[in-house]
């Protein structure tokens, strides 16, 4: 199969460096790399000139084009039309060597598959405990893995707020357990949610639907909505043998107030996304589970440290959930 990388990227060039660097070092090569760059300075484009890197093509996009789903929707119109694949990473992503020809190999064994995402390793550690194990209240266990659960979550099961679905499902009431929550066994996952950052689609799928630009910016959980609704056409898959590292670049990130209320109004969009027309009791849940978090986020100020990032990521989160009662999102 010929794939192509887009890698969308805005004001990180050395880890953007690092990622090309494990790209080249792959089993399985791509058969072009599109550079989507929306920085506001020359120093990308720089960087890029100074490495010479096999198969690519860089494209610095105006304000018009800026923001992640735009440059990804710039970079799909890209794409060659040999291409049957359209992979895309975050530029603050290092690539296990054999990534690409794992996910690949997914399409081959799923021929009717729509998407394929990878599996972050470095972020959480698992143990293989077999089939009989009982999880302890502080942790979450599936397929015969455990790992230690979030105080969050936790929290969330005492008080009967935890997702009824599997890791990469959304419930009814949304805030479920991401692709994240799926081990590293090997074994290829159904899903209907890709993390973005380490996601790839059928060409055909992204001549269909695009991503939508109501998430501008910095585009926190455009993934969701765009999987979601992929997989209300077809089906989706995890292969955790297509492993990466995810570094989290402080730089391009949005402030801590801004964070905080995109995490409720984009949580929000993407919740109806799966349930356009909720129940009561789904609506109830999702609510006090959106209280419950930014609670959870206040009591963070006594807790942590930055005390300022916890205050201001609360502030927002409170803003955004009242500003639900008079300006809901509006779908594009």
């Amino acid at each position: 199969m010929r794939f192509t990388l887009i890698v969308c990227t805005y004001m990180r060039p050395e880890p953007l460096l690092k990622l090309l660097q494990s790209v080249q070092q792959q089993t399985l090569f791509p058969d072009e790399i599109l550079v989507i760059d929306g920085s506001t300075n020359e120093e990308t484009k720089v960087v890029l000139a100074d490495n010479k890197l096999a198969n690519l093509r860089y494209y610095q996009v105006s304000s018009e084009h800026r923001g992640l789903t735009q440059q990804r929707n710039f970079g799909v119109n890209c794409v060659s039309d040999a291409m049957e694949i359209v992979c895309f990473l975050d530029d603050d992503i290092v690539l296990e060597a054999n990534y690409f020809q794992q996910l690949i190999h997914a399409y081959t064994i799923y021929p009717e598959a729509l998407g394929v995402g990878g599996l972050i390793t470095n972020e959480t550690q698992w143990k293989n405990v077999g089939d009989d194990y009982q999880p302890k209240s502080n942790e979450f266990y599936f397929d015969g893995w455990k790992r230690k659960d979030g105080s969050r979550f936790v929290l969330r099961k005492k008080l009967g707020l935890d997702s009824d679905c599997p890791p990469g499902f959304s419930s009814l009431f949304s805030h479920g357990r991401s692709v994240g929550f799926l081990p590293p066994s090997g074994k290829i996952y159904e899903v209907e949610m890709l993390m973005g950052g380490v996601a790839s689609y059928r060409k055909s799928t992204l001549e269909l639907l695009q991503f939508s630009t109501y998430f501008e910016g910095y585009g926190l959980y455009e993934d969701a909505d765009f999987s979601l609704r992929v997989a209300q056409k077809g089906k989706l898959f995890i292969n955790t043998s297509a492993q990466l590292n995810h570094y989290h670049a402080a730089s391009g990130r949005p402030n801590q107030y801004a964070y905080g209320k995109m995490v409720v109004r984009n949580g929000w969009y993407v919740w109806r996304t799966k349930n356009p027309n909720p129940k009561l009791k789904d609506q109830l849940k999702w609510h006090s589970i959106t209280i419950l978090l930014t609670l959870i986020r206040f009591s963070n100020i006594f807790t942590t440290t930055p005390k300022k990032a916890a205050f201001t990521e609360t502030l927002g989160r409170t803003v955004g959930w009242w500003s639900l009662l008079f300006d809901k999102p509006k779908r594009k």
